[in-house]
């Protein structure tokens, strides 16, 4: 039998690895936030007065950004140590933090936001067609400018064997955490499936000028590190519910 891909070989669930990996997750120089947080701030466009919800906020560095630049925000994600970091930062205060596991349908109202935000998750996510169901349903209407926007990891990562990972804290290790090799037509299925429209796709290699910022991307140099979509709603009603 072929050896296990390691993008299989799991050490820890992804709820036990992003409360630890909090710790360092802002600081780690991961060239996959350095390449994608301009991406999703071009998608999003001007923030101020706009209702954001951002689905796996993570330590808030998109929640307390977008709250400070007058947004009101919700975040959702089921990481009490990424939520812990987030709390801390300034903003936070702005913003409405809510725990909860994104395999279960959001706590939040149907058709109450202007943006939905989902940054960097997609790789742990075993229903897209689920979640994206979700994303439909409480987004606003195209015809009331409403947008969802998503970054993943691009697939051709795992293809190499990279999956989300980070040393750890005290002892250094090398910790992967639990994802899932979903490839771009899943992505674009769900999207299907759920009632949205893509109207941005963008993928992004990891060059020179990203290597200049943080050393860690060299490794990927001319690979598609990072998948952008831009989607929106193109029923007026209320959009699919999942469950």
């Amino acid at each position: 039998m072929a050896d296990t891909p390691p993008f299989q070989r799991t050490l820890v669930g992804t709820r036990e690895g992003y409360d630890q990996w909090s710790e360092v997750y802002d600081t780690d120089g991961n060239p996959l936030i350095a390449l994608e947080e301009p991406c999703v701030q071009r998608l999003i466009g001007r923030a101020s007065g706009l209702r954001i919800a951002d689905i796996g906020c993570g330590t808030g560095r998109h929640a307390t950004r977008l709250a400070q630049a007058g947004a009101v925000v919700t975040a959702v994600d089921f990481s009490e140590g990424m939520l812990a970091r987030a709390r801390r930062k300034a903003g936070a205060e702005r913003v409405e933090w809510v725990v909860h596991d994104l395999g279960a349908a959001l706590p939040l109202a149907s058709a109450a936001f202007d943006r939905v935000l989902c940054a960097l998750v997609l790789d742990h996510i075993v229903d897209c067609d689920g979640l994206f169901c979700e994303f439909a349903r409480i987004v606003r209407p195209a015809s009331e400018d409403g947008r969802v926007v998503v970054s993943v990891m691009h697939p051709a990562m795992m293809l190499r064997g990279v999956q989300a990972r980070f040393n750890h804290p005290a002892s250094g290790e090398k910790v992967h955490v639990e994802s899932v090799a979903n490839q771009i037509s899943d992505y674009v299925l769900a999207a299907a499936r759920a009632g949205l429209r893509i109207t941005h796709m963008s993928e992004h290699i990891a060059d020179e000028a990203l290597a200049a910022r943080t050393s860690r991307a060299e490794q990927h140099l001319g690979w598609p590190m990072l998948l952008m979509m831009g989607m929106e709603r193109v029923s007026e009603d209320r959009g699919p519910v999942s469950g």
